[in-house]
């Protein structure tokens, strides 16, 4: 055995013995009692017990965002897939943990990866309330030269920025938007597998979009052979594409490796949502040329020789009609173009643009203008088509009202600006579908839907970006419905028949999931708009599938309190 020599200090003795011979000098008891206290209360009482909580004195954690990062970092150690619902704060979960890990001295070297519009929203969440010095990727050198970087998958992933990221070792890396590395053949997915990383978070409101393969792949991601293999998993736990079987027994497996949060849950109050409808009464030429875009689009459908059998694109002429004229002109433009000289379709395409002509007034824009001078307040303004965001900020600014467009295709630096403008100068921000996703605008709590999608996910997520965690204020949709058209159908159809607005998005991913249908919802819906042959047989079809959809809700509802029945009961 090897002799480890032991050593006693006690040169301390001789000056405590001289000092009780003389009675002193002893410290203050003043003293002798701040250290007491300041030795209790940086004693660690719980290595459970999150330490970064001391650290963060410009914002106070929510309880299951604390509860979240416990779990994260005691029972997964440090691999989890946080998959809240929308607006219950993954980014402020992930910091935590990444705050924790920082502390406890078990991370120096992270990698934030995130879509390119949200880079500059995460580097001011890091910096300004969990005072972590994060940086935005910009140059090539700052791969190497900084511990806490956040960048674009887009732009790690690709040469020369791949092999450098690839060489390095990270202490913790942070996926968010995770559902786009759902699929395992995708550049993205084996970018994310080959990085070298201790720790791993991944971070997405919908872990299952289509298949149960999506839920495994990133499972897998986070902890390869946790579900098994690809094919033990499917044998175990999935009968067809989406159905589950040992379903108790997949939660218990899910339940390690993931956290989801619901609003349903009640663990955090919102404040209140107001739906407002508001039909609006097309002008005469207005409703003239939506009448002679109907009757093109139903004789194009079902004319033998017709070379536009494309649903989707002859109901997006009929639905840009309902937005403005604008948007209409640009499809009917190019449908003229493409149809052969001289041919019928080109003459009957030219007679719809002379009627186009002849209309003046948007009754749509006019009621834009009266909703935002009656609010007086910041609104944003979402359409389906870039043509109508033209014109709605030039009819806005006719009208004294200043404006900033967002949409897809803009640098992640414009983004940005766009809404600094619209937070600090600009009355309304009119955006496309890309302004449902990825920006945070709590200090905005309107929103017009110009345009109504047919995918109910979508206007979730558009509401999102106002009603979530830090939102103060009652939050006020309004919808603006075309009557006699098809835009007020689907709003009848799917925002009031069926209450979209009360549900959650479990809820509704559910009844969608268990309609069982062959095509997508909205594949669905354009069918039944297209196979009619009157306005009595679409409202009997539209009707029939409200139905439907409502005893579907009702039969699933029971179970919505208790269970998270998102895709089944799949969902712990």
């Amino acid at each position: 055995m090897t002799d480890i020599p032991v050593s006693f200090q006690r040169d301390w003795i001789d000056g405590l013995k001289a000092r009780m011979a003389e009675d002193g000098p002893w410290h203050h008891r003043e003293l002798y009692r701040l250290a007491w206290e300041a030795a209790r209360a940086s004693a660690v009482h719980d290595f459970n017990e999150l330490q970064c909580l001391r650290h963060l004195p410009y914002f106070t954690p929510l309880p299951h965002q604390i509860e979240t990062a416990q779990k994260v970092i005691c029972d997964m150690h440090g691999r989890a897939l946080l998959a809240d619902e929308v607006g219950l704060g993954k980014t402020i979960e992930a910091g935590l943990v990444l705050k924790e890990y920082i502390v406890r001295g078990l991370v120096k070297k992270a990698l934030i990866l995130v879509p390119a519009s949200l880079v500059v929203q995460w580097v001011r969440e890091l910096n300004n309330k969990f005072l972590i010095s994060a940086a935005a990727q910009r140059k090539e050198y700052m791969w190497t030269q900084y511990d806490i970087l956040v960048a674009s998958i887009d732009t790690a992933k690709r040469p020369p920025h791949r092999d450098i990221v690839l060489n390095q070792s990270y202490d913790l890396v942070i996926v968010d938007e995770a559902h786009k590395l759902k699929n395992k053949n995708t550049k993205n997915y084996q970018f994310i597998q080959e990085l070298k990383k201790k720790y791993c978070l991944l971070l997405t409101a919908t872990p299952i979009q289509n298949k149960l393969d999506e839920l495994y792949n990133l499972i897998t991601l986070l902890k390869p052979g946790h579900l098994g293999q690809s094919a033990q998993f499917q044998q175990s736990y999935v009968q067809g594409k989406r159905q589950v079987k040992n379903n108790e027994m997949l939660k218990k497996e899910l339940k390690k490796v993931m956290v989801r949060n619901r609003r349903a849950d009640g663990k955090v109050e919102f404040t209140a949502r107001h739906v407002i409808t508001v039909p609006i009464e097309l002008s005469p030429e207005e409703k003239h040329l939506y009448d002679s875009v109907t009757r093109f689009v139903q004789e194009q459908y079902h004319s033998e020789g017709s070379g536009y059998k494309n649903p989707l694109a002859l109901i997006t002429l009929q639905r840009e009609i309902c937005s403005s004229r604008d948007a209409a002109l640009v499809t009917l433009v190019n449908m003229h173009n493409r149809a052969p000289e001289d041919s019928p379709l080109r003459q009957e395409i030219r007679r719809l643009l002379d009627i186009l002509k002849q209309v003046t007034t948007h009754r749509k824009a006019e009621k834009v203008i009266e909703i935002i001078k009656e609010a007086d307040d910041k609104i944003i303004i979402f359409t389906e088509y870039r043509a109508t965001q033209q014109y709605l900020q030039h009819i806005l600014a006719q009208h004294g009202v200043t404006s900033v467009l967002f949409r897809g295709g803009f640098k992640r630096s414009k983004k940005d600006w766009m809404s600094q403008l619209f937070e600090h100068r600009a009355q309304a921000l009119i955006a496309t579908e890309a302004g449902s996703e990825g920006i945070n605008l709590q200090f905005c709590n309107r929103i017009i839907n110009y345009d109504m999608p047919w995918n109910p996910m979508r206007v979730e997520q558009r509401i999102g970006r106002v009603h979530r965690l830090g939102q103060t204020r009652d939050v006020y949709i309004y919808n603006l419905a075309t009557q006699g058209t098809i835009e007020e159908k689907i709003l009848h159809l799917l925002y009031e028949k069926i209450n979209l607005f009360e549900m959650v998005i479990g809820e509704l991913e559910t009844i969608i999931d268990r309609l069982h249908l062959q095509k997508s919802f909205e594949k669905n819906v354009i069918d039944i708009l297209l196979s009619s042959q009157c306005e009595g047989e679409l409202t009997i079809k539209m009707d029939n599938l409200s139905q439907v959809i409502q005893s579907v809700r009702e039969s699933v509802q029971p179970a919505v309190p208790t269970t998270d029945a998102w895709k089944g009961g799949v969902l712990p």
